[in-house]
């Protein structure tokens, strides 16, 4: 029997379906020529740094993404949850990996969906990478009271769609705080995004990047809530989980990125024209793995341990 839609529901399906339609104009503008994936196996075999492991989704269909993600797990004996969905708004497999011990969740997101058309480097195999990464290191000595859940979600370009049936099936009581990590191979400042409100976790998110010496307002940003763009986080938050996207930006950007993603209607038109970092790849056949930087991902993992420890 299938589920009726919550008001909810259809605002989040009709933002994928405008996303998708504004994305298609956008491609047939673009000579872009296509990426030629590196054979899954190849990239298991190889490096664990996540530039590498860009290369497990770089420029395959959603399909291959998804069956990708699940071959790595299983290759590197790594145990996963299988979440599969379907309903009319579209199936997919959700996977979930949980470290540590503990009754208190920490839940960090990547969505390993593209759109169509887009090699879907930054947006989001990096991330993806980068969840990896975590994965390994912390598999050794994870948390003995807290556990960590890294869920990688299928289309998220269709309103957080996997995402919304994941947070319907989990005990959301559980988790102290979601990061949805999105743009996360371009840029040397750290963005906390979507944090509109002062919860106990945006605190111990604050705390853990200034421990590390990032200063706010210069090497990272905490915004109010986004406009025009989203990610899986907003699945959770509606449930009332503090949850915010993670990203990073160029800081030299930040003037420009500001107007851009707090202006919807300027950004639906230069969306189309022209774009400032990391947007300027983002949805488009230039998102390759060539534009990633990999002092960026290293920001990005330094981050996320230090929250991890904050947490914990």
């Amino acid at each position: 029997m299938s589920r009726r839609l919550s008001p909810r529901d259809v605002a989040f399906y009709l933002r994928g379906r405008l996303i998708r339609h504004v994305t298609r104009l956008a491609h047939a503008r673009d000579r872009t020529p296509p990426v030629v994936p590196i054979p899954v196996d190849e990239v298991i075999r190889g490096s664990r740094a996540p530039q590498a492991l860009v290369r497990l989704l770089e420029g395959r269909s959603n399909a291959e993404r998804e069956s990708a993600v699940a071959r790595y797990l299983r290759a590197r004996s790594v145990p996963f949850a299988l979440h599969r969905f379907s309903s009319g708004e579209g199936s997919g497999e959700n996977f979930s990996v949980d470290l540590g011990a503990g009754d208190r969740v920490l839940l960090l997101a990547a969505h390993h969906d593209a759109v169509d058309g887009s090699p879907g480097a930054n947006d989001n195999a990096a991330a993806v990478g980068i969840l990896l990464t975590l994965i390994e290191r912390l598999a050794a000595a994870p948390p003995p009271k807290l556990r960590l859940r890294f869920l990688f979600t299928a289309a998220e370009e269709r309103g957080y769609l996997g995402a919304r049936h994941y947070a319907r099936e989990t005990d959301v009581g559980e988790l102290v705080g979601v990061l949805s990590l999105e743009l996360c191979g371009i840029g040397d400042s750290v963005v906390i995004w979507d944090a509109a409100d002062e919860t106990s976790f945006l605190r111990t998110v604050n705390a853990a990047l200034e421990s590390l010496g990032l200063g706010r307002d210069t090497s990272y940003h905490v915004v109010g809530r986004i406009p025009m763009f989203g990610s899986d986080h907003r699945a959770f938050a509606s449930l009332g989980v503090p949850a915010y996207g993670f990203t990073l930006v160029p800081s030299a950007n930040a003037e420009a990125l500001r107007q851009f993603v707090f202006s919807p209607v300027r950004s639906a038109l230069r969306h189309l024209i022209r774009r400032p970092a990391p947007f300027d790849t983002y949805h488009t056949p230039r998102d390759r793995g060539g534009t990633l930087q990999p002092a960026a991902l290293a920001l990005a993992l330094r981050a996320l341990e230090a929250v991890i420890a904050a947490a914990a």
